[in-house]
C-alpha cells in the first residue's frame, strides 16, 4: 500500500513539471526573434498612427500573447490566422459593447471575459489572447471607449493581422509552415490524392468526431491528427521489422558535387548514372545540402526562354543555387525506422547519413524499400 501510495505522490509531483517535449535552442531563437520583429512593426504602426496613445492603447499587451502562439507555436489551431484576427477582434467588440452597459469594473471584467469566450467558441475562432483582449478594454475603458466600436479594428484587427501577416512570411523565410495545411489540401506534388504518410482511409469527418469525442478540438487540427495517426502506423510497422540502421543500408560509393558545378554537369551526371539526388559537399567531404532531380527540373524549367533554349542566367546557375540545405539527416547508428516519415513524404528522396559535419553515405527510397522487402521474404 505505502508503495502505491509513493508511486502515486510521484505521480502527482511529475504532473506539476514539464508537459511539452523539449525545445531546441535554434527553435526557441527562431521564435524570439519572429516576435521581435511582429512587435517591432506593430509598435511602429501603433506610432504612426496614434502618436499620443500608442503606449498602452494602441500597442495593447495581448499582442504579445498573439506574438507567443503565431511564432512559437505556429501549428497550433488556437494560432491560425482566423481565430488570431477573428478572435480578438470579436473579443474587442464584445468587451466595449458590455462596457456600455456595465460600467462597473468588477461586473464589466468577467462579463466581458466570459462573453468574449462563448463569442470566440460559438465563431470557431477561439484565441487566448482574446480573453486578454476583453479584460485589457474592460479595465481601461475610461480610455478606451471614447474611441467607439471603431477600436476593435484599429488598433485590434489591424494589428492582429499585421503579426499574422509578418508571421507567414517569417515562417516561410525560416523553413516553416504557417498556417498549417488543411486536410484535403492538394498534395506537393499538385494532385488530389493525400501525402503517402495520410492515407489512412479516414475522411475529414471521421477525424473531426474523434477530436470531439475526445475534447481535443482546441489542442489539434484535423491535419494535425491524419499526420500523427500516420506517424504512428509507420512506427508501429517498425517494430515488427528486424532492427537495422541506416550505416546497414546506406550507399557508401557516392558521386558529388561541389558547390559551384555548373547546372549542365548536374544534368549529366543525374542522365549518366540515373540518380534522383546528388550531395553537394565542400573541403574534406563537409556536408552541404542535397540537390534533388525534380528539384532541379522546377529551377530550369524557370530559366528557359520562350523559344526552349537556356537563357544567359540559366547557363550560370550551380549547385549552390538548387541545393536544400535544410533536410532531414542521420547517422550511421539510425533506426531505419526514423527514416520512413521523411522518405514517405513527395519531398525528399533521399536522407543524407553524417559524421559529424562529413557525409558517409546515404540512404534513398529504393534502399530502404529493398531493405523492407528483403525483411519481408524472411
Amino acid at each position: 500500500m505505502r508503495i502505491l501510495v509513493d508511486r502515486a505522490g510521484h505521480s502527482r509531483l511529475r504532473a506539476l513539471g514539464p508537459s511539452t517535449a523539449a525545445v531546441p535552442a535554434t527553435e526557441a531563437l527562431r521564435a524570439g526573434i519572429g516576435a521581435l520583429i511582429g512587435l517591432a512593426a506593430a509598435a511602429g504602426l501603433a506610432f504612426t498612427i496614434a502618436p499620443d496613445l500608442w503606449l498602452g492603447i494602441y500597442l495593447i499587451a495581448p499582442f504579445g500573447a498573439t506574438s507567443v502562439l503565431i511564432f512559437a507555436a505556429p501549428n497550433s489551431p488556437l494560432a491560425q490566422p482566423w481565430p488570431a484576427v477573428v478572435g480578438n477582434t470579436l473579443s474587442a467588440l464584445v468587451a466595449l459593447l458590455v462596457c456600455r452597459v456595465a460600467e462597473d469594473p468588477l461586473i464589466a471584467v468577467p462579463v466581458s471575459v466570459g462573453t468574449a469566450i462563448m463569442a470566440m467558441a460559438l465563431c470557431r475562432a477561439t484565441h487566448p489572447p482574446g480573453g486578454a483582449v476583453a479584460m485589457t478594454v474592460a479595465i481601461g475603458a475610461d480610455r478606451i471607449a471614447p474611441l467607439g466600436l471603431g477600436f476593435a479594428f484599429m488598433p485590434v484587427a489591424v494589428g492582429t493581422a499585421l503579426l499574422v501577416g509578418i508571421a507567414v512570411i517569417y515562417a516561410h523565410a525560416t523553413g516553416r509552415r504557417y498556417p498549417f495545411r488543411q486536410f484535403g489540401e492538394p498534395n506537393p506534388s499538385g494532385t488530389a490524392d493525400p501525402p503517402p504518410p495520410e492515407r489512412l482511409g479516414l475522411t475529414e469527418d471521421e477525424l473531426s468526431r474523434i477530436l470531439v469525442r475526445y475534447n481535443q478540438s482546441l489542442n489539434l487540427g484535423v491535419e494535425d491528427l491524419a499526420r500523427l495517426l500516420a506517424a504512428a502506423e509507420m512506427q508501429a510497422a517498425s517494430h515488427r521489422t528486424k532492427a537495422q540502421t541506416a550505416g546497414d543500408i546506406m550507399s557508401r560509393d557516392l558521386v558529388t558535387v561541389a558547390p559551384d558545378t555548373p547546372m549542365l554537369e548536374i544534368a549529366a551526371l543525374f542522365s549518366r548514372h540515373g540518380f534522383t539526388s546528388l550531395p553537394v559537399v565542400g573541403p574534406e567531404g563537409r556536408y552541404l545540402g542535397v540537390i534533388f532531380q525534380l528539384h532541379l527540373i522546377a529551377r530550369a524549367h524557370a530559366r528557359f526562354r520562350p523559344d526552349g533554349r537556356l537563357s544567359r542566367v540559366g547557363h550560370d546557375l550551380r549547385a549552390a543555387d538548387v541545393m536544400g540545405d535544410r533536410l532531414p539527416t542521420a547517422r550511421p547508428d539510425t533506426p531505419i525506422a526514423a527514416l520512413l516519415p521523411p522518405l514517405a513524404s513527395s519531398d525528399t528522396d533521399a536522407v543524407p547519413v553524417l559524421e559529424g559535419d562529413r557525409i558517409v553515405g546515404i540512404v534513398t527510397r529504393t534502399d530502404l524499400v529493398a531493405a523492407l522487402a528483403r525483411e519481408s521474404l524472411r
